[in-house]
């Protein structure tokens, strides 16, 4: 990844930053009982995901960007966490304002921030990319799950905002493994691609009510998840900018995952 591509990141978070998301004026924001009772604890789930202070993730960033001298990574992640805890607050407000009661606590956002509190950048970036692929199939499953219109563009809204994470996390990632050895590189997809496949397992368990209403088996569900993880996390060919000396501010990668981060940023 060249340093020009952390300069078009850092555009992109600054600018919604700016121009943060927010309800639209005028659309309808009626939810039947029946769809309140089958989202409620599902929606209160994610929006308690949503809302870390993400001060494990931008630690980690801070020393690598400070070791790999890539200043703009720091306030990338800033305005990362930013625009997530933005979600949290627009999921929380409808919530609010459909009396849906707010989650302080859930043992699968427990397991995920404790395993991400003994990660570095690369294995946080992992799982985190992990929970965002897996949600953006979950939030398309919402909007297909209720008539509310507010709800369906905010779950649109909130998957196009997932879609430029995903891009940009699969950029980075790509390039910190293109650095290893091809049998690394190997284990590393097949402990990737079982993890999204388990805790899609476990997201499905959780939330079926919810996904079986949006049109998804336990299959296809899954089947979906890994395969956003193939778009983004199996390249075609990932390279390195130089074959030697090259460091983290001088990547250069092409791939499927940086094609479509490069349609992601707007």
């Amino acid at each position: 990844m060249s340093l020009v591509d952390f300069e078009i990141w850092l555009n992109h978070f600054e600018h919604h930053a700016q121009h943060p998301r927010c309800d639209p004026h005028g659309l309808s924001d009626l939810l039947r009982p029946d769809e309140r009772r089958l989202i409620a604890s599902s929606i209160g789930t994610f929006q308690l995901g949503e809302q870390s202070e993400g001060r494990t993730l931008l630690r980690a960033a801070q020393r690598f960007a400070h070791g790999h001298r890539i200043p703009a990574l720091v306030r990338i992640v800033e305005l990362f966490i930013g625009e997530e805890q933005r979600h949290a607050a627009l999921l929380r407000a409808f919530m609010e304002d459909h009396h849906i009661a707010l989650k302080r606590t859930d043992w699968t956002n427990w397991v995920f921030r404790l395993v991400r509190r003994l990660a570095g950048l690369e294995l946080y970036l992992y799982i985190l990319i992990s929970a965002e692929l897996i949600g953006i199939v979950y939030y398309r499953a919402l909007e297909a799950a209720t008539d509310c219109q507010r709800l369906m563009v905010l779950c649109r809204g909130l998957v196009s905002d997932e879609l430029a994470h995903v891009g940009f996390e699969s950029q980075l990632l790509l390039a910190l493994r293109a650095g290893r050895a091809a049998p690394v590189r190997a284990l590393m997809r097949l402990a990737h691609r079982a993890f999204i496949a388990g805790t899609a397992g476990v997201v499905w368990l959780t939330h079926r009510s919810v996904l079986r209403q949006g049109g998804y088996g336990a299959r296809s569900f899954v089947r979906v998840c890994l395969s956003r993880y193939a778009f983004y996390l199996e390249p075609v060919n990932v390279m390195l900018a130089s074959t030697s000396g090259s460091n983290c501010g001088h990547w250069n990668s092409k791939s499927r995952g940086g094609k479509a981060a490069a349609r992601g940023v707007r």
